[in-house]
């Protein structure tokens, strides 16, 4: 079943279309609106009666994409230049089991996706990767630890294995995000919530390690370009490229925001999973921004 509501509806045969799913996200909200102020007009993909908060400019569009019954058609709409493609369960559980349970059922809906539209984005994570120290690359080797990462990793592999003939596809790398951090799943919003539970410590690693960490409204600023920019293929990181440790980030975090909260500093040992130090390579990414401007 496909509902379509929202108070902006664009009919301009001028103005390019996108689709975007997982709309209502952390992410898509933001994807969502950073595309409408590049003059797009948005198809924003949610799950029925998900769509709150997501910017009204936007026509919503309900849909359940895995379901037999559901309208691709409907769902992707006339003449629609690209599709972003960023819905996923529980994106912020990494050992769920829902993760390889829906691999195959992205890979189905973006590849029926694909004959119909010409260019589709998907995001990707740093957690293909598993363990690595320094930058990573679009030619990095993959070693996945979690089955989220596992799962991701299958379906890009999946996806760029058979290419659809006449159709572009990039695969967007994300980092660490930060930003709207009450709609996040973070320690920032550990944090926060701690904060509005009266406690003045959190308990803590040692926060040696360094992580690529980027705003969301950067990160949806470089999805919305990357993924409209004709010619632009295969694995790309969507990064700031600069490795920070995770305790200079968040005192500054607490800093920021005036927070009367402290870390406890070496309250949690540090996982020996952790790199000492992984970022994105951001050199492309950053070459097709400029060329945005």
């Amino acid at each position: 079943m496909t509902k379509e509501t929202g108070e902006y509806m664009n009919t301009s045969r001028t103005q390019p279309t996108v689709v975007v799913t997982g709309a209502a996200g952390y992410i898509g909200r933001h994807v969502v609106t950073a595309l409408l102020e590049r003059g797009f007009a948005v198809r924003a993909v949610v799950r029925p009666g998900r769509g709150g908060g997501v910017d009204a400019r936007a026509t919503l569009v309900e849909a359940d994409l895995f379901a037999s019954e559901t309208d691709l058609d409907a769902v992707l709409g006339d003449s629609t230049q690209a599709l972003i493609h960023l819905a996923w369960q529980d994106g912020f559980k990494h050992n769920a089991r829902s993760h390889m349970h829906n691999v195959s059922r992205h890979f189905d809906f973006v590849t029926g996706a694909s004959s119909r539209i010409p260019r589709v984005a998907v995001l990707g994570t740093m957690h293909e990767v598993g363990y690595w120290e320094g930058a990573i690359t679009a030619e990095t080797p993959t070693n996945p630890r979690s089955q989220y990462g596992i799962a991701k990793d299958a379906l890009r592999r999946s996806l760029l294995l058979e290419p659809v003939d006449g159709q572009e596809l990039v695969w967007l790398c994300c980092y660490y995000i930060v930003g709207d951090d009450r709609q996040s799943n973070s320690i920032f919003t550990r944090l926060l919530e701690a904060v509005d539970a009266g406690q003045t410590t959190l308990p803590f690693t040692s926060g040696v390690n360094k992580y690529d960490f980027i705003d969301v409204d950067e990160l949806a600023a470089q999805i919305a370009v990357a993924a409209t920019t004709p010619g632009i293929v295969g694995v790309l990181n969507c990064s700031s490229g600069d490795p920070v440790s995770l305790a200079e980030k968040v005192e500054s975090f607490i800093r920021d925001e005036q927070l009367p909260i402290s870390l406890a500093h070496g309250a949690f040992p540090d996982r020996a999973y952790d790199s000492p130090a992984v970022w994105g390579d951001s050199t492309e990414i950053k070459r097709i921004m400029a060329g945005s401007v």
